[in-house]
């Protein structure tokens, strides 16, 4: 082989290989969770009450010490469910499949913020309780990122892509929404269903097919 052609080829290689690394991306894994609205927070925990800060996530959001519980029409609960902040302008609890099925509810499966018609649910604070007629979802599948990092893989906000997870447990996730902005960090998230099923775990790296 003469050296331009291998140099061709190493060339080819390379650039494959970079692709290939940014087409990978951290996962997260998403547990039970409650955004709440101003006004519902007060019902729950008094009027004018303030979250406090226990931990910093992506973005302005932040785990809370905050927690509630969350009953089914079944009357089975779920306890210490932890609210994340900051306040939204309409309050949504974030389950997995297995969730709704001790609680006996069947909330479809959504982006973030899209509550309308979703699952009704009680939600009982240390002050009050809310019998919410929505906002109980499934949370979907998916990647936020940066616009430095989809950019170069040609991707744009709200996009679908699949996705790969290799380990023992390999599987392909469908239907992988991408939510693009320069405030997130590049991470993909699902929820412990998800994670439990095919062996990953936050940290754990899978690839955007495209």
């Amino acid at each position: 082989m003469d050296r331009d052609k291998l140099l061709e080829l190493i060339t080819k290689a390379v650039i494959e290989e970079l692709q290939y690394q940014k087409r990978r991306v951290p996962v997260g894994v998403s547990a039970r969770h409650i955004h709440v609205s101003r006004q519902d927070l007060d019902t729950l925990f008094g009027k004018g009450y303030q979250l406090h800060k226990l931990k910093p996530l992506m973005a302005d959001d932040f785990a809370s010490e905050e927690t509630v519980t969350l009953v089914g029409p079944n009357l089975r609960t779920i306890e210490r469910v932890r609210i994340l902040g900051p306040e939204r302008k309409r309050t949504q609890i974030e389950i997995a499949r297995t969730d709704a099925v001790r609680l006996g509810v069947n909330p479809p499966v959504r982006p973030s913020g899209d509550v309308d018609g979703s699952a009704g649910i009680v939600v009982v604070g240390p002050k009050g309780a809310l019998n919410l007629k929505e906002g109980c979802i499934l949370a979907n599948r998916h990647i936020h990122m940066t616009p430095s990092d989809a950019e170069p893989i040609g991707l744009k906000d709200n996009d679908y892509v699949t996705v790969r997870a290799g380990g023992e447990k390999g599987a392909i996730l469908y239907n992988v929404q991408v939510r693009v902005n320069e405030k997130f960090d590049t991470e993909m998230h699902i929820d412990t269903d998800d994670a439990n099923a095919i062996g990953v775990r936050c940290g754990d790296l899978v690839e955007i097919m495209l």
